[in-house]
């Protein structure tokens, strides 16, 4: 079944079918992570519905926004998301393979390179049922290494390249990166409450960067008593659903 949602009162909507894989925190936390500048172009490698992309333009209007995704039903899903906001000169979507960037684009074309990856290798644990899913989640039909090589290719000398991940793959990611000519330069732990372990890694790299790697405070979701933190209030746009 589809659904349609919006970010906030008189935010963009953005849609979502439960047959494929739902939105996800991950994906909010992950669009927080860049610092945006008016004029930027950036590409959303396996951009689903397109979420990361609109809220990537509800933060920072002034964007070009290009999403890739190997799956027709996803493009098709954003593709109408983008009608819906009246973005389609900033938000543009097409089919492809991640694999196959350099038949696609030129290189060097983007200033940020985002992405939300498959988190667990092919061959770890059992594989969802849906393809949409198993696509969504296991490196089925990219490693992580392809996704470290595409961005690479498409960002500009010093661009970023942002993306989340699960903690227990941070060497394969920091390994990655590197092998991609991208130096890992910021890294923030996600944690659910502040004495948790880190759920997530949200981690920009920059091509080309010089080495040096600043960790930066946690981001803890929730306070002692149960409740959002206002940071995480934040990044959900929950501050202008308050507003009278």
């Amino acid at each position: 079944m589809e659904y349609w949602e919006a970010f906030c009162p008189g935010g963009y909507r953005f849609v979502y079918d439960d047959e494929m894989f739902r939105p996800g925190t991950d994906t909010f936390l992950l669009s927080s992570l860049p610092r945006l500048k008016p004029g930027m172009r950036a590409c959303d490698l396996g951009c689903g519905a397109g979420l990361l992309g609109l809220l990537l333009l509800q933060r920072q209007p002034d964007l070009r926004v290009t999403g890739i995704d190997i799956q027709e039903a996803a493009i098709r899903l954003a593709a109408r998301a983008a009608a819906e906001n009246r973005l389609t000169d900033r938000l543009t979507f097409r089919r492809a393979d991640l694999r196959d960037v350099k038949a696609l684009f030129p290189s060097g074309g983007f200033d940020l390179v985002v992405c939300n990856p498959p988190y667990y290798p092919s061959a770890s644990g059992r594989l969802a049922e849906n393809d949409a899913r198993r696509t969504a989640r296991a490196e089925i039909a990219c490693t992580l290494e392809d996704v470290c090589a595409a961005a690479s290719y498409l960002l500009r000398w010093g661009g970023s390249f942002c993306l989340v991940h699960k903690p227990e793959r941070l060497t394969d990611l920091l390994c990655a990166l590197r092998a991609a000519a991208m130096e890992p330069k910021r890294l923030r732990f996600v944690h659910q409450t502040a004495g948790a372990a880190p759920a997530l890694v949200l981690l920009e790299g920059r091509r080309g960067g010089k080495p040096g790697l600043a960790v930066e405070t946690p981001l803890i979701l929730q306070n002692a008593d149960g409740s959002p933190t206002a940071e995480l209030d934040a990044i959900y746009f929950r501050q202008q659903e308050e507003t009278p």
